[in-house]
């Protein structure tokens, strides 16, 4: 036995899952259906759930000039290092 199920979705996600499904020759109901066994078969979202790619600012984006740079040994990395948390907090007291 089988029941109906009605989904909605945004016109324009729906035009875009469809051309995606028809060049795999799979239909939408066929996804559906995959995509729900293989949520119960594994009890988890049976694929990796991204989210759109931020577009970070120039301050985040100059974080990761800088980072890259140390990790590269471009530009010396002068951060401060640890051994304990009572140093560290020590250190962010000071500033």
């Amino acid at each position: 036995m089988t029941s109906s199920t009605t989904i909605r979705l945004d016109d324009d996600l729906k035009k875009e899952l469809q051309k995606e499904l028809d060049v795999a020759g799979i239909s939408m109901n066929a996804y559906f259906v995959m995509a729900a066994k293989q949520l119960v078969l594994q009890k988890k979202i049976p694929f990796e759930v991204l989210t759109e790619a931020e577009i970070p600012n120039n301050t985040t984006r100059k974080a990761m000039l800088l980072a890259d740079a140390k990790d590269e040994g471009i530009i010396p990395d002068d951060s401060p290092s640890f051994n304990n948390i009572d140093d560290l907090m020590n250190s962010l007291d000071e500033d």
